[in-house]
């Protein structure tokens, strides 16, 4: 299957902070709408594309579109900014490096600043609020006139390809659910299904969950599946002991854990050994940190499962991921879904 690399980074380039994604959110729909039947919208901003949507049984398959960013809460006299984070931001990955400061107005680009080794460097416990961002301005006035506190910045970084292998640059995580999710609708727009499918571009996953909430509460599924990423620890100093054996091309990954219906995890398995496509496992024991968490707690409870994406360097510039395991994710999904007689007890205590 031949992936179109023209629309995930076109996802990729779009700056897409948590509370800040209208404009990808117009992007996604764009590209879904030829195939879909519906597109539907809801007051948190989450985008959802329907096929089959007189089903009784609905299948929500959420990834969400938000990233990580900085959001700007002082500027000096001088016109430096500062910053806290938005979702989980790491400050060393932030030294040194570029971004753009998404404006009322426009967009202003700015550098992190660091101090130079020859003075010192940077101490080893500085924390983010150490950190500031400078954008050439001379003074609190002059900046002003393009920066507001509360404004959100992002890292300024095009996406790019290694190897033309994998797949590098900000924000993978979840662009690249957005991204799934909606060739899996595409590929099920021209099939035969029995069940209603809703994949739904998720705001706010990166600091509240809330879109998930509103998605799942809205639709009421008879079953939702997260498709976001999880930490690959296929590169040097992980420990594997600690933290498992995920690595990039090793197929998708599927939670196990307290709060993932295992009758899902089942389809998923049986569909993939159909497909003599490799999975791998992640433990998720007590919850997963992602949308399914939200979306099982809606309604009178929603069965869950989360297929996830083998990412390196997670909330850095250089997230990493495989062509090959998104174009596996996709099909193991589409495989399943169309395998669905719309009959499946989800039921654990059922046969």
């Amino acid at each position: 299957m031949e992936l179109n690399h023209d629309f995930l980074f076109q996802l990729l380039r779009t700056p897409s902070p948590s509370s800040m994604e209208v404009t990808i959110q117009k992007k996604w729909m764009d590209y879904v709408k030829p195939f879909a039947d519906e597109i539907i919208t809801d007051n948190a901003g989450n985008a959802i594309g329907v096929l089959n949507k007189d089903a009784d049984f609905k299948v929500l398959l959420a990834g969400h579109c938000d990233e990580i960013a900085l959001v700007i809460n002082r500027i000096d006299d001088n016109g430096f900014l500062y910053f806290d984070k938005m979702g989980g931001i790491n400050p060393k990955a932030a030294i040194g490096m570029k971004v753009e400061i998404l404006g009322l107005d426009q967009t202003i680009t700015g550098v992190i600043g660091v101090n130079a080794q020859h003075h010192g460097g940077i101490k080893n416990d500085f924390e983010l609020d150490d950190l500031f961002i400078d954008c050439g301005a001379k003074s609190k006035k002059e900046i002003e006139k393009f920066v507001q506190v509360g404004d959100l910045a992002v890292y300024k970084r095009e996406p790019e390809m290694l190897m033309d292998r994998y797949i590098s640059g900000r924000g993978l995580d979840n662009r690249t659910g957005a991204f799934i999710i909606a060739e899996v609708l595409r590929k099920l727009s021209d099939k035969k299904i029995n069940v209603g499918v809703y994949a739904a571009s998720t705001v706010n996953e990166e600091t509240n969950m809330g879109g998930a909430y509103f998605a799942a509460a809205g639709i009421n599924p008879t079953m939702a599946i997260a498709c976001d990423v999880t930490f690959a620890t296929d590169y040097p100093g992980v420990n594997q002991n600690k933290h498992g054996d995920v690595r990039l091309e090793g197929g998708p990954v599927l939670a196990k854990g307290a709060p993932i219906n295992i009758k899902i995890n089942r389809i998923l398995e049986k569909t993939a050994r159909s497909l003599n496509m490799k999975v791998q496992y992640e433990l998720t024991s007590r919850s997963t940190g992602t949308d399914a968490d939200r979306m099982r707690l809606t309604g009178k409870g929603v069965p869950v499962s989360l297929v996830s994406l083998p990412l390196r360097y997670m909330h850095s510039p250089v997230e990493t991921a495989s062509t090959k395991d998104i174009e596996e994710e996709i099909e193991l999904l589409v495989h399943m879904i169309e395998g669905l007689s719309g009959n499946e007890s989800l039921n654990p205590l059922e046969d």
